[in-house]
């Protein structure tokens, strides 16, 4: 929903807003928000919000917000496919798979060559298994892994079908390397950046990511988050 098009009958009717995600900030935080402006904006109690795949806190890009009737939609907008662009450093690994926490290992990563960063790409490409990070939203025993995690509780967390349908090095400066890629529902790019150290014989971790497409929605469309928010309180 465009600036021009942010009217207030269909924001609580139902709409789709893509949102900026700020770095720092949840998926959950950008939700409760919206809401709060929007119960103030309509002078209601409770309004239906929710986000259609979720965005690590250090991460960035394209969230799509629905409203009202139109978070029947949520599970449409997250199959869609997604385009991600990011940063893998090489040489270390951590438990989270990000920057969220700090290093728990060092490895050399001298030996890595361009042509070995090619040549890796075959594995990952196509319908693969992928083992979701400890550090994720994933529920078990109604309880987030990330929050048994921070406990210091290992469960195991069984591989899951994902698909990379493309993935390309856009900037190679070891022990940083520069990626796009375009991957289906379900994909954590935290695992394969731990899983493309590995291959490697080496250690890695995700140091930047920014989702720049859902489907059809692109971030360069999106609203800046302040923005909306500035734009709903004028309504």
């Amino acid at each position: 929903m465009s600036a021009a098009r942010l009217d207030p009958a269909e924001l609580a009717k139902g709409a789709m807003l893509a949102v900026d995600k700020p770095q720092g900030w949840t998926s959950f935080d950008v939700v409760n928000k919206i809401r709060y402006k929007l119960k103030h904006l309509l002078g209601v109690k409770k309004i239906k919000v929710g986000h259609a795949g979720t965005l690590d806190p250090l991460a960035t890009g394209l969230l799509i917000i629905c409203t009202g009737g139109a978070t029947k939609k949520i599970d449409l907008y997250q199959g869609m496919e997604k385009e991600y662009r990011g940063t893998i450093t090489f040489g270390a690994s951590t438990p989270s798979f990000d920057a969220e926490t700090e290093p728990d290992a060092s490895y050399p990563y001298d030996h890595i060559s361009p042509k070995m960063l090619e040549d890796v790409k075959a594995q990952f490409l196509g319908e693969i298994d992928q083992v979701p990070p400890l550090f994720s939203a994933i529920k078990v025993d109604g309880q987030p892994l990330y929050q048994k995690a921070r406990q210091g509780i290992v469960m195991e967390v069984k591989p899951r079908k994902v698909t990379i349908l493309s993935l390309e090095w856009t900037r190679i400066e070891l022990p940083e390397v520069d990626f796009v890629v375009q991957c289906s529902k379900g994909t954590y790019i935290r695992s394969l950046a731990h899983d493309v150290g590995k291959a490697l014989g080496s250690g890695a971790y995700l140091s930047r990511l920014i989702r720049t497409r859902i489907g059809e929605y692109r971030l360069e469309d999106a609203w800046n988050l302040e923005e909306l928010v500035d734009a709903l309180e004028k309504l």
